[in-house]
């Protein structure tokens, strides 16, 4: 643990040793892990390929990082607490020496049906303990595994398998979510009718409804680990082979694959969990994320297994069977370091203090906040009603493409303020820059949040097309990785995150693009044009508003609405069914046939007092016809 930093002044010295020499810093990190070889180089890069390697020529197995180098000492020490949707359901707990051989285990069955080093195997699963067993075995192979969240539609599913050529789906027959059980398996099936790739399908029994299984194709996960034995020998990776795609949403309607690599990544999501949240030997962590996002593979699966920590996972939702769940959780295992969405902060802050009243919280340490900014009021109910006031809340801030947390408060190190994620952590340099691209120095500056030097865990292209990559974070500003995220300085030096600066919205911290929803209202034959914007939610930060232009013959408004809702669902998944649905007779464009969203927007969040010169618009009129029309 000698890498954690426990005073603002070490904070600071590490820091500043970080950005007069990268290489020694990062090297001294990437020394206290196992590696088959040593680094040639710590880093080469060039921002406008873009073209970044860390740790060049290294050789090492992630997974080595998490066993072999635990075994010893932690074998006996839970790994994965997993606590089940029902509450009078029996919770799992996995040790290291345990999850190392069902990790095997299932590496060789996934071996056994053909898959090797470099194949792509899509994981479609509930929030089990075998989700993440999937993941290690890839790893352990030397697969490439792409998560695809289990509430995503069969479109989704498929544009996914298709993009990435999977050779593998791994699924359940269900999942249970709350009161309901959710069908996974026939998501699959019918994705699989629109995708070549796929030779084998194994599926863990979770809910034991019936589900259909293809001869020749579908196995069950327990014949598949029978006679499985539990050693497999983890295959040498290079430093910079693909470890895992994750899909996210882009400004344009196709989803991108975002591809992280072995050995950087490994890095940078040890020392940042180690560090924001302060994690000592014995503490147990929970992080409520889903593995189908990036929170969840960084900070329920590697990051915490690799620094030899226990980490829970949960089945179900905040508010089932009651809203005291999550408190119920924190009391059952005295959870030490708790980390949430702001949008559950808000859901159960709803609810007011009464679920809270029967639990202590006594253990909590430390309390984070993932997926978007934090607002002030939820901020200040989270640390002194769940945090008890002694809580340090560290509100990070990152992304996909990131790999792990970039500017966040390190617990008890960093003084916090409300509704800043504060200070960049060591290896981290952010800039700020003005629509030119030039770097804004100094405090109590605003503009475009950018990093002007590499780290381990970021993104190092999208999959299959690496020039998507360039253009999306490398273009806008020359020499910089660009956030999307616009971003203040204030007076002390702290990053205040402002939300995204392009057509991508923040929905219940999950990010989706205003393409993407759109190409799916499309897809209705009665619409003839539509146009997403988010606007201001009390519970998910931001809300889904869609403009929609339909030919409206022989049909009510309201059925209408229900139908376009319905298609979002089926193409998409319900986390992009828009919360307000307008039938406009236009949509405001300039004269070059771009849809000014900066004006529906305004619209959306009821902020029409100053909508700036509309008169050069092709269509000023409409904008006064939907105000009108807006409910």
């Amino acid at each position: 643990m000698s890498d954690r930093i426990h005073t603002l002044s070490g904070y600071i010295h590490e820091y500043q040793r970080s950005v007069n020499d990268p290489e020694e810093f990062w090297a001294r990190i990437a020394d206290s892990f196992h590696w088959q070889k040593r680094w040639d180089k710590v880093v080469e890069w060039d921002f406008d390929k873009p073209d970044v390697k860390w740790f060049t020529n290294a050789k090492l197995n992630i997974t080595e990082n998490i066993f072999e180098r635990h075994l010893y000492t932690l074998g006996d020490k839970p790994a994965i607490i997993w606590e089940p949707n029902d509450p009078n359901e029996e919770n799992r707990i996995i040790t290291y020496k345990e999850l190392y051989q069902m990790t095997n285990q299932f590496a060789n069955a996934m071996k056994s049906n053909g898959v090797g080093k470099g194949d792509r195997v899509i994981i479609y699963m509930p929030m089990i303990p075998e989700a993440a067993v999937a993941m290690l075995a890839c790893a352990r192979i030397g697969a490439v595994h792409s998560i695809v969240f289990a509430g995503f539609s069969s479109t989704a599913l498929a544009d996914r398998i298709n993009d990435c050529t999977a050779k593998m789906v791994l699924t359940s027959d269900g999942n249970f979510r709350g009161a309901k059980s959710i069908p996974v398996k026939a998501v699959v099936d019918e994705a699989l009718e629109k995708t070549t790739t796929v030779e084998k399908v194994i599926v863990y029994q979770r809910t034991k409804e019936e589900v259909t299984m293809k001869s020749g194709r579908d196995i069950w996960w327990h014949d598949a680990i029978s006679d499985q034995p539990e050693e497999y020998k983890a295959e040498v990776m290079d430093t910079e082979d693909m470890l895992f795609v994750l899909y996210t949403s882009g400004s344009t309607g196709k989803p991108k694959g975002v591809v992280h690599t072995c050995g950087g990544y490994m890095v940078f999501t040890k020392y940042t969990f180690e560090n924001v949240f302060q994690y000592s030997p014995g503490d147990i962590y929970w992080c409520t994320a889903d593995v189908g996002w990036i929170t969840g593979h960084s900070y329920i699966v590697y990051g915490p297994l690799l620094a030899g920590a226990t980490t829970i996972m949960f089945e179900g939702v905040p508010t089932f069977p009651d809203a005291g769940r999550f408190w119920a959780i924190i009391d059952k295992y005295k959870v030490n370091q708790f980390y949430t969405a702001p949008t559950a902060i808000r859901a159960l802050q709803a609810y007011g203090t009464e679920p809270i009243a029967p639990y202590k919280l006594d253990s909590l340490k430390v309390i984070g906040s993932v997926g978007e900014p934090i607002n002030e009021e939820a901020w200040h109910w989270y640390h002194s009603h769940i945090g008890k006031g002694k809580c340090p809340v560290v509100d990070t801030w990152w992304q996909t493409e990131t790999g792990g947390i970039m500017i966040s408060p390190i617990a008890g190190v960093t003084p916090t303020k409300p509704s800043y994620a504060t200070l960049p952590l060591p290896g981290v340099q952010p800039v700020i820059v003005d629509a030119e691209g030039k770097e804004l120095k100094g405090n109590s500056v605003e503009g475009n949040l950018c990093i002007k030097y590499p780290w381990p865990g970021m993104i190092r292209t999208t999959y299959g097309d690496h020039d998507r990559c360039k253009q999306t974070y490398f273009s806008t500003f020359k020499g910089m990785y660009f956030t999307g995220d616009g971003a203040k300085r204030d007076e002390d030096g702290y990053y205040r995150i402002l939300g995204r600066v392009d057509d991508v919205m923040n929905i219940s911290g999950h990010r989706m693009g205003t393409a993407e929803v759109e190409n799916a209202i499309n897809e209705h034959p009665k619409v003839i044009e539509s146009a997403v914007v988010g606007f201001p939610h009390d519970i998910k930060g931001q809300g889904i508003y869609a403009y929609v232009i339909c030919d409206m013959e022989g049909r009510s408004e309201d059925n209408l609405i229900g139908e376009i809702r319905e298609t979002v669902n089926k193409i998409i998944g319900p986390i992009a069914k828009p919360d307000k649905i307008q039938i406009v007779p236009g949509l405001p464009k300039t004269r070059s046939g771009k849809i000014m969203r900066r004006i529906l927007r305004k619209i959306a969040s009821k902020d029409t007092g100053n909508m700036g010169d509309i008169s050069t618009l092709l269509n000023p009129e409409v904008v006064e016809a939907i105000i009108k029309n807006a409910k």
